[in-house]
């Protein structure tokens, strides 16, 4: 990615010319209200999953039109490669926001009471992202692969309660996902139906399995081919609930957060968020 400069210039030749920097991390939520308040109608945000999340709880909070754009950044991009835009230079990107077919709505989540993007993840999913935030020696998509081969052999699963899915019944389980767009941790196609533009969210239910089992998982995961195994049931849903024995650890948009209770109620919003994105990339 081009340094911070060079993207301030790209966008100032295109008359963009607020440009505001975090600090901490959060400060993204915080100065897209600052934004908001000033009357921004678009607000580009240069990071990953968590980053879009943060400007987008902003902006849904605020009821006000403005759309979201992103300059990819992180370290899956999930969101990002909804859009389209991951394989765009930020230029490129710049040039989308005239062009008003490049502009739409999309669906977005809500779990816990706050919104999500992409995916929110119980289980083996957040653990992955957890044992991910100590990792140091790699970049990119290795990072999540890398963590998940990890947890392959250590992770122990967990009774999950699961109404609004006919046929899915309690019992122990490797993961739960429940999924906005396709992409999860950069390289796995965790929900290869799955639409932004459609009302609904994919929920994914992988049952508990040993270890051959969870490697047979783990490389269907990858090529989107998981959904079918024996071990795994799927549904397009626009509510649900989800019982664990205790307020469950949850990964929303690359980010871990502890539920508010045992019982996580999750609702797709519909073409809820405007977004900038390559035309005819949304899905």
């Amino acid at each position: 990615m081009k340094s911070l400069a060079e993207l301030r210039a790209t966008f100032a030749a295109r008359r963009v010319t607020q440009f505001h920097e975090t600090t901490v991390a959060g400060d993204e939520e915080m100065l897209s209200v600052r934004a908001l308040r000033a009357g921004a109608q678009t607000i580009v945000a240069v990071g990953g999953d968590g980053t879009c999340a943060r400007v987008a709880q902003a902006i849904l909070a605020s009821g006000k039109p403005c759309r979201l754009t992103v300059i990819p950044a992180g370290t899956g991009n999930d969101f990002a490669k909804s859009l389209g835009v991951t394989t765009l230079s930020p230029g490129a990107i710049a040039d989308l926001l005239d062009r008003p077919d490049a502009t739409t709505s999309i669906d977005v989540g809500l779990a816990d009471g706050h919104y999500f993007l992409n995916s929110c993840g119980f289980g083996f999913d957040a653990s992955v992202l957890e044992a991910s935030n100590r990792v140091r020696f790699l970049r990119g998509n290795a990072v999540y692969i890398y963590s998940a081969l990890t947890q392959l052999f250590s992770y122990r699963a967990t009774e999950v309660t699961v109404n609004g899915v006919p046929g899915v019944k309690s019992r122990p389980m490797l993961m739960v996902t429940v999924s906005n767009g396709r992409f999860l941790g950069g390289a796995f196609k965790i929900a290869p139906h799955a639409s932004v533009l459609d009302g609904k969210l994919d929920a994914c239910f992988f049952s508990d399995s040993n270890v051959a089992g969870r490697v047979k998982l783990f490389v269907g995961a990858m090529r989107g081919t998981h959904i079918g195994m024996p071990s795994v049931s799927a549904a397009s849903v626009q509510h649900l609930a989800l019982t664990f024995p205790t307020s469950p650890v949850m990964e929303m948009d690359g980010e871990l957060r502890v539920a508010r209770s045992r019982t996580v109620e999750l609702t797709c919003v519909p073409r809820a968020l405007a977004v900038v994105a390559a035309p005819g990339a949304i899905v």
